[in-house]
């Protein structure tokens, strides 16, 4: 598997060793000892799942106390997928990096905690599959605004309105957030 750093300081790209042939494909998504050499110790406790059409925005999440650090990929389908740095003691605060994932590329991407995170679906019937470390506490669950000028995510809309959430429809500014220290 190759490691790739983005501008943003932990945020990884992960691509993993995938093996084709006329029956398809194998690769490893996931193996505690390969992504421990990486340097990418982490244990795992919760995954999830979830299936969205092309135009749903889910995001831009985090929780806070109880932060979750995600290793997040597509299985069908494709989105661009964002991370946030939302540590205000960090020289990327407020700093966004977004990179597409897909079935076809096979890509992996390693949000840690102290970020927040979101998707925009490219493709209908998108499956996008997510490992959790930290449980998910509803308490402390916030909502970055997606839309937010002072982050000024480059969403590629082409045209369209995005589909949120009531929660996503009401994201908070990043100066009025709940954020890390």
């Amino acid at each position: 598997m190759e490691i790739i750093d983005t501008r943003l300081p932990g945020v990884k790209i992960i691509e993993p060793k995938v093996f084709g042939d006329e029956r398809g494909f194998f690769m490893e998504s996931w193996n505690a000892a390969r992504f421990a050499e990486a340097g990418l110790d982490i244990a795992f406790c919760q995954d999830n799942h979830s299936r969205s059409n092309r135009g749903v925005l889910r995001g831009m999440h985090f929780q806070n106390p109880g932060p979750q650090g995600k290793l997040v990929r597509v299985v069908s389908g494709a989105v661009f997928d964002v991370a946030v740095d939302i540590r205000r003691s960090s020289a990327s605060f407020g700093q966004w990096v977004g990179v597409e994932l897909s079935a076809a590329n096979h890509r992996m991407l390693w949000v840690p905690e102290g970020f927040a995170h979101g998707f925009l679906t490219l493709e209908d019937g998108t499956d996008f599959l997510y490992k959790c470390r930290g449980g998910y506490d509803p308490s402390g669950e916030h909502s970055l605004a997606w839309d937010d000028p002072e982050v000024g995510i480059e969403w590629p809309l082409d045209g369209i309105t995005p589909i949120l959430s009531a929660k996503d429809e009401k994201g908070t500014p990043l100066g009025k957030i709940e954020a890390f220290a």
